[in-house]
């Protein structure tokens, strides 16, 4: 079993990035002009046809809990973007449902790997044809079909939680994030050396910028744990850019705000309308105490060599306990919590790593030794 390092993913996730970034740029240097400028340049995916209905309050005021959407793409069409030859949108790389509390004081996120093979509901694709329903198939490939909308319906499908909003953010386009707050430094414990598709990236600590930050979120085939591994080191490099943007250096510069506000805007695509929108989204989670969110990974398990899905994830029953927490509004780990931890074992591309449920591991259970190992299982520096 695979244990979460609670220390290394209790930060910032990438919706209160945009959130709290739109809110700054609202409140500091924003004008109305501004605002246009970046709504010129904000997707518009549509709204969500919901599978599940949401719960009606007869209070005034956020009553309910937020569910929202986070994707992270794989555009390849833009000058540069390829690294393998692909073109396309390449799915939905990294996913990961956010539970934002109905008091708005608490959050944490939920990841569902790219390969895990779930069943897809009937969706409608971008030019109005229907995508008929299909089961075992590969999570990413919501995204490539039917977008955003047709991945949280699927989401809605497996979890029974109905999706509030959506967030979807393509790679390819935020490398003029990070050059537009003077890059971000990140540490990587062995060198990579990918001739396959041309990354390679020396060991140490280093300010990543452009395409080198771009390499570093695509890799996978020559880091450990394959698309896990991945995952979690997206999670890490949105942490540094996250705690980059929200750093006195780049919310007192207005002129560096701004750019990043900019190259920001260009890789978005939500259901939200407008920036003002995700203001007053930001404004709602006002209380919420960036430090405090956690992720988790769903409870997966590799199929074994032989089996015909050999090299995809299946997610276990466990999860229903995670879907449980969030439609009930309950924390991640109870604090109440007393269960000793299973051992953690090495991954192989037979036998990867199954992720623990979360009534496994209580939030404070994690021994800086198993914190050092799945840093070391994930291609991350061991925690200080």
């Amino acid at each position: 079993m695979r244990t979460e390092t609670r220390s290394g993913t209790r930060t910032v996730v990438l919706t209160v990035v945009v959130t709290m970034l739109f809110l700054a740029v609202g409140t500091g240097i924003g004008t109305w002009a501004f605002y246009g400028h970046l709504n010129r340049n904000l997707g518009s995916g549509g709204d969500i046809h919901h599978l599940v209905d949401e719960p009606k309050s007869e209070d005034e005021g956020p009553k309910q809990p937020l569910n929202i959407l986070i994707l992270g793409t794989d555009g390849r069409d833009c000058k540069g973007c390829s690294i393998d030859g692909e073109g396309g949108s390449g799915g939905s790389d990294s996913t990961i449902l956010l539970h934002v509390s109905a008091d708005r004081t608490s959050a944490y996120g939920v990841s569902i790997p790219r390969d895990a093979l779930v069943d897809r509901p009937e969706c409608t694709a971008p030019d109005g044809t229907t995508i008929p329903e299909a089961s075992g198939v590969m999570w990413n490939e919501a995204y490539s079909l039917g977008g955003p909308i047709c991945t949280a319906r699927q989401t809605e499908l497996l979890t029974g939680i109905p999706i509030d909003h959506y967030l979807a953010l393509d790679f390819a386009g935020f490398r003029g994030m990070v050059d537009a707050v003077g890059g971000v430094t990140i540490c990587i414990p062995e060198a990579i050396d990918d001739e396959e598709h041309n990354i390679f990236l020396p060991a140490g600590t280093h300010n990543l910028r452009g395409k080198q930050a771009l390499d570093y979120v695509r890799n996978r085939s020559s880091t450990p744990n394959a698309d896990l591994g991945r995952m979690r080191r997206q999670q890490y490099f949105l942490t540094a850019l996250a705690t980059k943007v929200l750093s006195a250096g780049t919310l007192t510069r207005p002129r560096r705000l701004a750019a990043f506000a900019t190259e920001l805007s260009k890789s978005i695509t939500t259901d939200i309308g407008s920036v003002a929108g995700l203001a007053d989204l930001a404004g709602e989670m006002r209380k919420l105490d960036p430090s405090s969110i956690e992720f988790e990974t769903v409870p997966n398990r590799a199929f074994p060599s032989g089996d015909p899905n050999w090299g995809r994830l299946e997610i276990l029953p466990e999860s229903d306990q995670l879907w449980d927490r969030m439609l009930e509004d309950r924390p991640l780990h109870d604090s109440t919590a007393s269960a000793t931890p299973s051992p953690t074992t090495s991954a192989t591309p037979a036998n990867p790593e199954v992720s623990a449920s979360p009534e496994e591991v209580p939030a404070d259970s994690v021994s800086p030794e198993q914190q050092e190992k799945d840093a070391a299982d994930n291609g991350l520096c061991s925690p200080a």
